[in-house]
């Protein structure tokens, strides 16, 4: 290195005397440009780089608060759970959940700089392309048609989050501190860009991961729901259910254990997964292409683990209680009492006995509690296992957890936590169809054909074969479970006709947070049910019982349904005249 300090400003020296300046017009060593990426290979990899945003963490943007599974801004605003941790760690996750939040937050930014960095790329796709020598016409409409696919998600997400959003193509341009952006903050770009991706993308495709025709109707079909088409989305909902298949050439279906859909061990090679973040370890990345903005808790204490993020709340929990004789949930008053927990008693007293009433078995999928088998972890032991358990709660998160077992194989062995994992994450499952194409036929539709749906979803719950059960030995969980159920569960299917819309929309939405509890989808539903208002500020006077920093905090209608836009790219939006082209919202950042 010595050496080259010496050479590099004498050859500058000689270069600067010499008559012939286009010398100096050389391309920069270590540094890509269109030139040189603009055919088959370089589009490609364009293209590998914006799929690897949908994890929502780059090697220069994103965060656990710009995490793809939305674990803040879907489950812990959607009343599913709290920030966890101890008090002050990421404290602004705190302002985030009490519905204080503002524009200067730093996780609104690191969100807003992920998904604007997705449609980047997928317009470095668009762009590039058009000067590749060596695509063929397949080659071309494929590309193409991912990247729109691409292109659309990344804006939904953002529209999801701040609504009045720049819609960015690839004719774009940003020129000394003058954004040219398009003004239409409306779905119809969004929708277009889905549109051409369903009408060419294949039906199933040779590579892990990559989209396919069913996986843009399935999007096409949410934003469909958003917008309250549910005729338009019934028909593309149906088409899945009956005649889609994935990428092994299988038919779309729920898999027989609720649980695999969370295990590294059985992903890809399913047929339930219908657009998911693909997540890998080691393979030299050091962990960044595992799934690295949920490493949040996993199992503390004498097990060494990080980090104590993302605790189940008693609204959640209180979810899964069942009536006795029908093993159905109790749609008005399962929150009255909330669920029998370890909430203020040390690990070290033994007299502690959990919930002996009747559960829905997909609780314990869910949510962490004590004296439960935690996948092969071990009983768990409850407050020896929370940062703060008197402050956020006494459950930890599953769905996002390696098992013990799988730690240097489906854990990144040289990441500085095992945290970094295998999982990937589940953008769309088919149980998400289902639910959504009930929730079109109740509104357009036969709502028996709804309770159907529901009845599959609930089917799969009630097999015994996929329940939590107890250990051979407890004292060495690697030995494997027994027959024997580790709770009272008890569920069953509506067997009553549906008559009335109200009583059904109700049972599919109580049942989609059964089924997709901290999946980072609730609060966006509870938004474009219009319900927001009415069922957080229920949680929230519930909850604040006993998670006392949520005590006499409000959800505020027209205020709150949507997150403040970034400050930074408020003020860079303004032109040379001053004027920004972006405003807030919502009145209340304003």
């Amino acid at each position: 290195m010595n050496k080259l300090k010496i050479v590099i400003p004498l050859t500058i020296l000689l270069i600067a005397n010499s008559c012939n300046k286009s010398y100096l017009d050389k391309r920069p060593l270590g540094q890509l440009d269109e030139e040189s990426i603009a055919n088959r290979r370089g589009v490609q990899g364009l293209l590998i780089g914006a799929y690897s945003m949908l994890d929502g963490v780059s090697s220069t943007d994103g965060s656990s608060s710009s995490a793809g599974s939305n674990w803040i801004y879907g489950s812990i605003c959607g009343s599913e759970a709290h920030k966890g941790s101890f008090a002050g760690d990421v404290g602004s996750i705190e302002y985030i959940e009490q519905f204080k939040s503002t524009a200067t937050l730093p996780d609104f930014a690191d969100k807003w700089k992920v998904v604007y960095d997705g449609i980047q790329r997928a317009n470095a796709v668009l762009r590039i392309m058009r000067k590749a020598k060596d695509l063929n016409t397949s080659d071309t409409v494929e590309f193409k048609a991912e990247a729109l696919f691409l292109r659309a998600w990344y804006h939904f997400e953002a529209k999801k989050m701040w609504n009045k959003i720049p819609f960015v193509d690839e004719t774009v341009t940003y020129e000394a501190n003058n954004y040219h952006i398009k003004n239409d903050t409306s779905w119809a770009p969004i929708e277009n860009d889905l549109l051409y991706a369903v009408n060419t993308l294949p039906s199933t495709q040779p590579a892990t991961g990559r989209v396919n025709k069913w996986a843009a109707k399935a999007v096409l079909a949410k934003v469909y729901l958003f917008e309250n088409k549910f005729s338009e989305a019934l028909v593309l909902l149906q088409d899945i259910i009956d005649n889609g298949v994935t990428s092994l050439g299988v038919k779309y279906d729920l898999l027989k254990n609720y649980s695999d859909n969370f295990n590294a061990e059985k992903e890809n090679e399913d047929n339930e997964s219908v657009f998911a973040a693909q997540s890998s370890v080691n393979d030299g990345s050091y962990g960044a292409n595992g799934n690295s903005g949920d490493v949040l808790n996993f199992p503390t204490g004498s097990s060494g683990e990080c980090c104590g993020f993302f605790q189940p709340s008693h609204y959640l929990a209180n979810h899964f209680k069942t009536d006795a004789s029908t093993g159905l949930p109790d749609l008005d008053h399962f929150n009255d009492d909330n669920l029998k927990n370890d909430q203020g008693i040390e690990s070290s007293e033994p007299s502690f006995t959990p919930y002996d009433g009747t559960l829905d078995p997909r609780i314990d999928w869910t949510i962490g509690r004590r004296g439960i088998p935690y996948l092969d972890w071990g009983i768990h032991p409850g407050k020896d296992w929370t940062r703060q358990q008197d402050y956020y709660g006494p459950y930890s998160p599953k769905k996002n957890v390696f098992y013990r077992s799988q730690i240097g194989r489906l854990t990144d062995a040289q990441s500085w936590s095992n945290g970094f994992t295998a999982i990937n994450i589940n953008l769309i499952r088919f149980a998400d169809i289902l639910l959504w194409a009930a929730e079109a036929e109740i509104e357009v539709g036969d709502i028996n054909k709804a309770r159907e749906y529901v009845n599959r979803i609930r089917r799969r719950a009630a097999d015994p074969t996929g329940w939590v059960h107890t250990y051979i030995d407890p004292v060495n969980p690697s030995l494997g479970f027994t027959n024997t159920p580790a709770a009272n569960y008890y569920i069953q299917e509506y067997t009553t006709s549906w008559t009335d819309k109200e009583y059904a929309r109700k049972a599919v939405r109580f049942e989609r947070m059964l089924e997709l509890g901290m999946e980072g989808q609730r609060f966006f539903d509870l938004v474009r049910w219009g319900i927001a208002d009415k069922e957080i500020n229920d949680y929230l006077k519930k909850e604040g019982e006993s998670i006392l920093y949520l005590k006499n905090i409000q959800f505020g209608k027209g205020c709150n349904e949507y997150f403040p836009i970034p400050q930074t790219q408020i003020d860079l939006s303004a032109g040379a005249d001053g004027k920004r082209q972006m405003t807030q919202s919502m009145p209340c950042y304003q």
